[in-house]
């Protein structure tokens, strides 16, 4: 699953400053359901940008307005108040979709037809699709061309779910959610896809709950909580939000001792292995090496962007 599989040519006028810097922008965008009391604010003036050539992970709790957030930008859902521009055009607006290609977490495909007539299908809709051929290479889909849809694995539906998004060969592409119920091996592949299509000059847009992958896939993370930005930046930067370091060590101290020492956030074992975050590492070392002497394979590292994240969340939940 490698865009080289499918299109040599990258979109060079993107990657050069020929074609625009932002693919597709959110401006003060509002999303708001019923009125009165029973109003829930799904998105509060959100700016999203979307750029050519960079992968964008946008994360968030359960609710926090992601999916209403892709909805705009993508034209499925229209905004409340402020705006939403793709490729400098209305959502909505055909010249703009013919270059766009999603992946949605509920995807209507009707369960009787098979790949190959859905990929047919929907090659239909676009211009200058890619071939059947390459859209089956890039999706990881031979061998499923005359199943139909409803016969395949939660895995097996995904994929096709992915080829339907290349089918146009997209400047742009929104996946929500798209590895969910595929296998390690699968995951890694996709994963391989998504690099190559954003390093072709595309835009890329992310949601998902793997932390992990969007650690290792993005270009820039936007973190959103009950419909508001509360973080931007690389993987890195948005790590670097969170002061502290991890210590993990095999000792015999016990979480109970290592929670009372100074700076110390949270401590928790693994079997021998014990492991701190704190506000800094030195205090914690030097009591660890004065409580156990014996301690072993000692290392310090920086919180990871699951830990960043859960402390961005909580402090939101907490200012609430």
């Amino acid at each position: 699953m490698t865009t080289a599989q499918y299109s040599q040519q990258t979109h060079h006028d993107l990657l050069v400053g020929q074609g625009p810097r932002i693919l597709a922008e959110l401006r003060g965008a509002s999303k708001q359901y019923g009125d009165g009391l029973a109003t829930i604010h799904a998105v509060r003036g959100l700016d999203l940008e979307v750029r050519p050539g960079e992968l964008l992970a946008l994360l968030g709790p359960n609710g926090a307005g992601k999916s209403t957030a892709i909805g705009m930008l993508t034209g499925l859902t229209a905004s409340t108040s402020g705006s939403a521009l793709l490729f400098g055009h209305e959502p909505h607006d055909v010249r703009a979709r013919q270059r766009l290609g999603v992946m949605l977490q509920a995807s209507g495909v009707p369960q009787t037809l098979r790949v190959r007539e859905l990929l047919a299908q929907f090659r239909g809709y676009y211009p200058a699709p890619l071939s059947m051929a390459q859209v089956v290479a890039a999706a990881g889909l031979a061998g499923l061309e005359e199943r139909m849809f409803g016969e395949l694995s939660g895995g097996q539906q995904r994929r096709v779910l992915f080829g339907i998004a290349l089918v146009g060969d997209p400047d742009l592409l929104v996946f929500d959610e798209p590895t969910t119920g595929l296998d390690v091996e699968a995951r890694r592949g996709l994963w391989s896809t998504l690099r190559e299509l954003a390093r072709s000059g595309r835009g890329v847009v992310l949601t998902t709950h793997y932390l992990e992958e969007a650690d290792a896939l993005a270009d820039r993370i936007v973190v959103i909580n009950h419909g508001v930005e509360i973080a931007q930046g690389t993987p890195a930067e948005i790590k670097s939000l969170v002061p502290g370091r991890r210590v993990r060590a095999q000792s015999s101290v016990s979480t109970t001792t290592a929670s009372q020492w100074p700076g110390v956030v949270h401590a928790s074992r693994a079997g021998v292995w014990l492991e701190v975050l704190a506000t800094s590492a030195e205090p914690v070392l030097r009591a660890l090496l004065d409580t156990d002497p014996q301690v072993t394979d000692v290392t310090v590292t920086e919180p990871s962007l699951e830990e960043a994240f859960l402390a961005l969340t909580h402090d939101t939940e907490a200012a609430r």
